[in-house]
């Protein structure tokens, strides 16, 4: 089953203002989301609430979906992030929104647009990247092959490296997209 999906790779930061009420969404990837509601309470101990929804694939390529609400009425903040992040098809990624109180109730409707429009407005400023499955190469090499080895990988630009030097040589661990190990393989087999 192919589907496309996207993600990003940096922390992104959009904000949103409605009659006072200021909303400010971050935009993460998933591994920088443990532990940031806390912080950004900590930064922001005016804010009422740190609403978040997340979307990620699990090792069995199934994506996992989860928000809060953080006291805000019950479905009318992270759902509604949520189905902006499912709207954009983005995986492995966290938005989490600052709220700001500004003195005006702006009911459930009024809520849940204010956040599915952070959401859409931090989305808008960052760097959406097509989602590409890492997978990881092993193979070894002889001492006289690594420079060529190394000038490969730094050609297709592939940084995730795991080398281990033996007596005999190197075993190296290289992980990457399908498409860039496929092209790796064939020029290793041309240096040959």
């Amino acid at each position: 089953m192919s589907r496309v999906m996207n993600t990003i790779e940096n922390h992104f930061i959009g904000e949103y203002e409605v009659k006072k009420s200021k909303f400010i969404a971050h935009l993460v990837p998933i591994s920088e989301y443990k532990g940031l509601q806390e912080k950004l309470k900590a930064e922001h101990p005016k804010a009422r609430h740190v609403v978040y929804a997340l979307r990620y694939l699990n090792e069995f390529e199934q994506i996992v979906e989860n928000s809060s609400d953080d006291e805000e009425p019950k479905g009318a903040a992270g759902v509604p992030s949520l189905n902006v992040l499912r709207g954009e098809k983005l995986i492995n990624v966290a938005v989490l929104t600052v709220r700001y109180f500004g003195g005006t109730k702006l009911g459930i409707g009024g809520m849940a647009r204010a956040y599915a429009n952070v959401v859409k407005v931090v989305i808008a400023n960052s760097n959406v990247i097509l989602y590409e499955k890492m997978l990881p190469l092993q193979f070894s090499t002889t001492y006289s092959d690594i420079q060529k080895v190394e000038y490969i990988l730094n050609k297709l630009e592939i940084c995730e490296i795991k080398r281990e030097f033996l007596q005999d040589g190197a075993t190296w661990t290289i992980t990457s997209t399908q498409e860039k190990l496929n092209q790796f393989k064939r020029e290793r087999e041309c240096m040959r």
